[in-house]
């Protein structure tokens, strides 16, 4: 019994690890503005890898727009991420749980 515990723990541990590098693999992309001017790219992981602005936008923009349109466009990438970072680890945690309602 106590064998079998420490391996289902090893098993949950492997998953966790590999779910952790798919959420990093994961890439997600938001653009805003007419042109799409700002470009946010994070991870599954909630990561932001980076951020571009177009040089025409940044010329015409004035600094309140050019900090509201990063601001907006950084919140949809993390949203998009978290998003993406839960159905993964739905996916993984689900043989993991006891089907619970409500738990995953």
């Amino acid at each position: 019994m106590l064998g079998d515990m420490f391996s289902k723990l090893n098993e949950a541990r492997k998953k966790i690890e590999e779910s952790k590098k798919r959420l990093n693999e994961t890439i997600v992309e938001v653009t805003m503005g007419d042109n799409e001017d700002i470009r946010i790219v994070a991870t599954g992981n909630k990561t932001i890898k980076s951020i571009e602005i177009s040089d025409a936008f940044y010329q015409k923009s004035g600094k309140k727009e050019l900090e509201e349109l990063v601001l907006t466009a950084v919140n949809m990438a993390l949203d998009e991420a978290a998003a993406k970072g839960e159905l993964i680890m739905k996916d993984v945690t689900k043989d993991m749980l006891p089907n619970f309602p409500g738990l995953v």
